[in-house]
C-alpha cells in the first residue's frame, strides 16, 4: 500500500514503515501526527486519485527527530568585474516514520 502526500509544498510518496524527511513540523519527538492531505492512495491494482485531495484518507506517522540537512554553497561571479559572492544555507527537517495509511 502506497500514499502521495503533501507536506511543506512538496509531495512524498510513502507506504508504512517508511522514514522520510520533510519540511519542519510543530511537533515533539515521539509525537504521532495526522497528515490529511493526501493526493493519491494505491492498494495493488486499486488506485484513488483525489481532486486534489483523497475524501476520508489520512496517513498516520510518528516523530522521529528533528535535524538540519548538509549545506548548500551558493557561489556566485560575474567574470571580469571583480564581483564574487560566497552565500551558504543548511534548511530544517522533521524526520517521519510511517505508521498506516487509512
Amino acid at each position: 500500500m502506497h500514499a502521495v502526500i503533501k507536506t511543506g509544498g512538496k509531495q512524498y510518496r510513502v507506504a508504512p514503515g517508511d522514514t522520510v524527511k520533510v519540511e519542519t513540523l510543530g511537533a515533539e519527538v515521539g509525537q504521532q501526527v495526522t497528515l490529511s492531505e493526501v493526493l493519491a492512495v494505491s492498494d495493488g491494482d486499486d488506485v484513488k486519485v483525489g481532486a486534489p485531495f483523497v475524501a476520508g484518507a489520512s496517513v498516520v506517522a510518528t516523530v522521529v527527530g528533528h535535524g538540519r540537512h548538509d549545506k548548500v554553497t551558493i557561489f556566485k561571479m560575474r567574470r571580469r568585474k571583480h564581483f564574487q559572492k560566497h552565500g551558504g544555507h543548511r534548511q530544517n527537517f522533521t524526520e517521519l516514520r510511517i505508521d498506516s495509511i487509512a
